[in-house]
């Protein structure tokens, strides 16, 4: 029995009442012992239901049913290319930029990347792409990645994009994602073949792995774009 199967006890317990909201739940040696698995794979999925607000985890005061459980909105992070097809329209990709530098502070601190005396620490891998639709621009892409989480030699970018090869390869364990309505400025909308005054739809995620960040993305959209979720 995996984290997964035991996520699933114990929500269709509290779904059933058998937990009731606010009630403490049997500790995490208890649990282990009932299904037959280690603690560390119990704590595992009590941690992703405390993440998603079904549960209240307190040293020492045990784990209870959230009184009032919060609901959250449950964001995958779409490959790309998946979308355009899914629209039944052709996908290209055009790389802009691949270069090795240092991140802007700014972008480091939202990733806890090292700064010290005001600079970044470390290089990361930039990457600048235009993903196409019918040949036409549909996102542009800017994105600073930790090039610890690549293979040597590094993928051909130009041919996969970075958001699918990260999708299929180097799996995340939180993130944090922001939307905002902009212009789309000087920069992104001659990539985009727009006015700079065009109001975007513009996406920034930040996504971090068990022991480092692994990529902060800005996606800006084509006019028109749509967001769905979960909740």
């Amino acid at each position: 029995m995996g984290w997964e199967e035991i996520r699933a006890e114990v929500l269709s317990r509290i779904r059933a009442r058998a937990w009731a909201p606010g009630a403490v739940i049997p500790g995490e040696e208890a649990l282990a012992e009932e299904f037959g698995v280690s603690r560390a794979t119990v704590n595992r999925a009590l941690t992703e239901l405390a993440r998603a607000g079904v549960l209240e985890r307190k040293r020492k005061a045990g784990t209870r049913v959230a009184a009032l459980p919060v609901r959250r909105a449950t964001f995958d992070i779409p490959v790309i290319r998946a979308e355009v097809q899914g629209r039944g329209q052709a996908y290209g990709i055009r790389l802009l930029r691949e270069e090795i530098s240092r991140p802007p502070v700014a972008i480091a601190a939202q990733l806890g990347w090292p700064i010290l005396g005001g600079e970044a620490q470390g290089a990361m891998l930039c990457l600048e792409t235009l993903h196409l639709a019918d040949g036409r621009p549909f996102a542009h892409e800017l994105r600073w990645l930790n090039p610890g989480v690549l293979p040597d030699p590094r993928p051909d970018f130009g041919a996969v994009s970075a958001n699918e090869w990260l999708v299929a390869h180097v799996p995340f364990v939180t993130g944090d994602i922001a939307f905002s309505a902009e212009a789309a400025g000087e920069e992104v909308g001659r990539a985009m073949g727009l006015d700079p005054a065009t109001p975007v739809l513009v996406t920034e995620r930040c996504t971090w792995g068990e022991a480092a960040p692994v990529t902060w993305v800005r996606l800006t959209h084509a006019p028109g774009y749509r967001v769905k979720t979960v909740v």
